[in-house]
């Protein structure tokens, strides 16, 4: 039976979008908006490739085909019940092969225009590594740097609040970067899921307008930013926050205050740090997060360890970070936070405008 065939570039023409593959594979990965409907949950999909390896081809076929059977006769019964008979769907698995081919050839033979992806998630993949590589050296970065407790992600996001262009990657990545910086809430996406979705956001980006990001390490927690981002970040001009030691501790305080909610989990993130501090200085530490200091501990933290890993890190991975314009404050409120988004939307205006002037 003929089946629809479409390329990536059509993945807006359909009503829907459904990935065929295990539920462990959408989970790792899939094209943003998506639904999953598998032909073989992760048991089964084990099961299959089992027999393939041990017994044959034929065997692991004639089993996987009444298991697919019986998933699609569910998803029939199911999901797509009471789908209109002018719906058309777009299907999936990993390289176009049998499980999406087997759905779409049922959903056609009960009168839907259902379609295959050519090449299937893998080559959907493809287009997210190439397209990351062709627009990220294309953007005008704009880098806001400044030690640990700068309030960098909130200037990204104040500087958002009114019209610029930014893009957070510590919110895509789930991770605020620094060795305390894992969320209690939040587990961090893996590094297909982090790509596909910085993808998302490259490509909704104005190239003609300056787009703001924070400097960052080459990894966000566990996941990496792509080389192509990383390398035009480095080379981009920087915008260095220079706040107060004071100021960058009171927000460091109410910023990570959740910390002091699971005391094991900030022992084990210090426990970290054992090849960069003494052991007298982990012990100390130790007993601060135990006892609850958090003000003093994050002081601590400051002199001992970030700043000084800031100092050799920004000097010596981001290029513009020796002539970048430096914004000084000794507040990092609300209202401190808005005025230094204010001040570097007005140093981008007034390059603008120097740049245009004859």
């Amino acid at each position: 039976m003929y089946k629809g065939v479409a390329t990536v570039a059509q993945l807006s023409d359909f009503d829907e979008i459904i990935d065929a593959r295990s539920p462990a594979e959408f989970a790792e990965d899939h094209i943003p908006g998506a639904i999953n409907l598998p032909v073989l949950d992760d048991a089964q999909r084990i099961i299959v490739g089992t027999l393939y390896k041990q017994q044959s081809a034929f065997a692991a076929r004639r089993l996987g085909g009444a298991l697919v059977a019986e998933n699609i006769a569910r998803h029939l019964q199911a999901h797509l019940q009471d789908k209109p008979k002018h719906w058309r769907p777009l299907l999936y698995c990993w390289r176009g092969g049998q499980r999406s081919g087997a759905f779409v050839s049922w959903l056609r033979m009960v009168g839907w225009d259902a379609h295959q992806l050519q090449g299937g998630y893998k080559r959907f993949r493809h287009l997210v590594i190439a397209e990351i590589e062709r627009i990220a050296p294309a953007l005008q970065w704009r880098v806001v740097c400044g030690p640990t407790g700068s309030a960098k992600t909130r200037v990204l996001e104040a500087l958002a609040r009114q019209g610029a262009q930014t893009l957070d990657l510590e919110d895509l990545a789930a991770h605020k970067g620094s060795v305390l910086g894992a969320l209690p809430d939040r587990p961090q996406p893996t590094q297909k899921s982090f790509e596909t979705t910085l993808h998302t956001k490259l490509q909704a980006l104005d190239p003609a307008q300056a787009v703001y990001v924070e400097a960052e390490s080459r990894k966000i927690g566990q996941v990496s930013v792509p080389e192509p981002l990383i390398l035009a970040m480095r080379r981009a001009p920087c915008i260095a926050i220079d706040a107060t030691r004071a100021a960058r501790l009171e927000f460091l305080v109410r910023d990570y205050a959740y910390l002091g909610d699971d005391i094991a989990r900030l022992k084990a993130n210090i426990t970290r740090l054992s090849e960069l501090q003494s052991r007298d200085t982990l012990l100390r530490w130790h007993d601060l997060a135990t006892r609850g200091v958090l003000p003093e501990l994050f002081g601590e933290l400051i002199d001992l360890h970030y700043d000084p890993l800031y100092r050799r890190s920004q000097n010596g991975n981001y290029t513009g970070f020796s002539s970048a314009a430096r914004l000084h404050t000794d507040s990092l409120s609300d209202a401190g936070i808005d005025a230094l988004a204010r001040r570097i939307l007005q140093l981008e205006a007034e390059s603008g405008a120097a740049t245009a002037a004859p």
